[in-house]
């Protein structure tokens, strides 16, 4: 279903066109300001020199802020696979929450419904693969927590607008807490970064993984849980 889509207009971008062909990512945040009209004026102030192509309102409106050929300045510095700063390549969708430092709450029905109907969209139109729909964390793990652990990228996946894994609840639940020896986090470290989790400190890289792929418990420590997803999601 086509969304219903509202203009309003931001400075903050790129005036050089770029080709649709060089879009080959969608990234996801929150807004992580307590006010929604806040996080709106933010976006579409010159001087907070920062941006997105979409934001998705509490109520599920969109607003595009603009257009998608021209370049955001949502991602700032990033890297997925060998690809860096990602603004250059990518489409960048704001959906309004409060975020870690506001109260963090779960996202809206008529939100993920918006977001699923743009994804959806957006995919078709620059032929996304799923692999490349992204959270801020994925992309930026030691800075950044958006779009966080509220966030059902699973739920997208079974829309095959993200990737998930496929290996069983109950066997993962015995495996949670279970330490890894040093290989078995080598392992694990290697598994992501061949994902595309770029290179860090590797609480950060386990943690943005955690926040993304396995949500009841996020503390950035390798476990075997972890490497068991690790190794279904390099097989996608």
């Amino acid at each position: 279903m086509q969304p219903k889509i509202t203009n309003k207009y931001s400075p903050n971008f790129n005036n050089l066109k770029r080709s649709k062909n060089s879009i080959k990512f969608l990234i996801i945040h929150y807004t992580g300001m307590k006010k929604e009209n806040d996080a709106i004026n933010r976006l579409i102030n010159i001087q907070s020199q920062v941006s997105s192509h979409y934001f998705i309102k509490f109520d599920g409106k969109i607003l595009q802020l603009i257009p998608d050929l021209y370049i955001a300045w949502h991602a700032g510095k990033s890297m997925w696979h060998k690809k860096k700063f990602l603004n250059n390549h990518s489409i960048g969708i704001e959906i309004s929450n409060p975020g870690h430092n506001h109260g963090y709450s779960k996202f809206k029905k008529k939100q993920i419904t918006a977001l699923t109907n743009l994804l959806f969209n957006l995919k078709k139109n620059y032929k996304i693969k799923p692999r490349n729909i992204l959270g801020h964390s994925d992309i930026a793990p030691d800075r950044k927590k958006d779009p966080g652990e509220k966030f059902p990228w699973k739920i997208l996946a079974e829309k095959n607008l993200s990737i998930w894994h496929k290996v069983n609840h109950k066997i993962l639940k015995k495996l949670r807490k279970k330490k890894c020896n040093k290989f078995e986090k080598y392992l694990f470290l290697k598994n992501i970064s061949k994902i595309g989790y770029p290179k860090c400190k590797s609480f950060y890289m386990t943690r943005a993984f955690q926040m993304r792929f396995r949500p009841e418990l996020i503390n950035g420590k390798i476990d075997k849980e972890c490497l068991k997803i690790s190794e279904s999601l390099v097989l996608i």
